[in-house]
């Protein structure tokens, strides 16, 4: 993971932190936007990079817990994105340490990150997600297929394995989307996304598809 975190921190340019923050966040959550909260609720935005989706939540009264753990994308993303709904927090998947002493939230929400876990390291992380949402919470991960940029390496996902992993813990399957990315360049390239929805129920329901 070391290796990933410095390929971000150095490609956190002004050109990249600009198209991360020019990206509608209505467009990118389209698959799944109706499903997000709409009463005020506590939001863990892991992965957050520049904030662009933290700051997205608590415009609209959400209170957010930004996870991010590249100094180089938080550190300007606390400047651009002041909010007293916003609490910034170093912290890294699998444990998520000391996000977890935050308490349960009503959505953990992983844009773009998952790709970047190792298969050893994803039971632990799933792990450390289950205990962060909240019983009857939600949690939502856009799943990465393709090449990543140059010194920000990807692993392939299965959304199979990925969907019954969370399973065990206590998560039931509510969508599956497949859609483009909504970036030219990465269209290019053949990226594509998965984008999943589950619901914490609390008990584990066992397969729900066999990868």
């Amino acid at each position: 993971m070391d290796d990933i975190l410095k390929g971000y921190a150095e490609a956190a340019t002004p050109d990249l932190i600009s198209r991360f923050e020019n990206l509608d966040c209505g467009a990118v959550y389209a698959p799944v936007i109706d499903l997000l909260p709409t009463a005020p609720s506590r939001i863990a935005d892991i992965g957050s990079g520049t904030g662009r989706d933290a700051a997205w939540f608590a415009a609209q009264g959400h209170e957010v817990l930004a996870v991010e753990p590249v100094g180089e994308l938080r550190e300007p993303g606390m400047q651009l994105h002041s909010s007293e709904k916003i609490t910034w927090l170093d912290d890294t998947l699998p444990a998520l340490t000391k996000a977890r002493y935050y308490g349960t939230f009503d959505l953990v929400a992983l844009c773009g990150v998952w790709h970047h876990i190792h298969h050893d390291a994803r039971r632990a992380a799933m792990e450390s997600l289950s205990e962060m949402a909240a019983t009857g919470g939600l949690l939502i991960m856009s799943l990465r297929h393709g090449p990543a940029p140059e010194g920000r390496r990807a692993f392939a996902i299965s959304p199979a394995e990925t969907i019954n992993e969370a399973a065990r813990l206590g998560f039931t399957l509510i969508r599956e989307a497949e859609v483009g990315s909504i970036q030219a360049g990465n269209r290019a390239l053949g990226v594509h996304w998965t984008w999943i929805a589950l619901r914490k129920t609390g008990r584990a329901s066992g397969l729900l598809q066999q990868p």
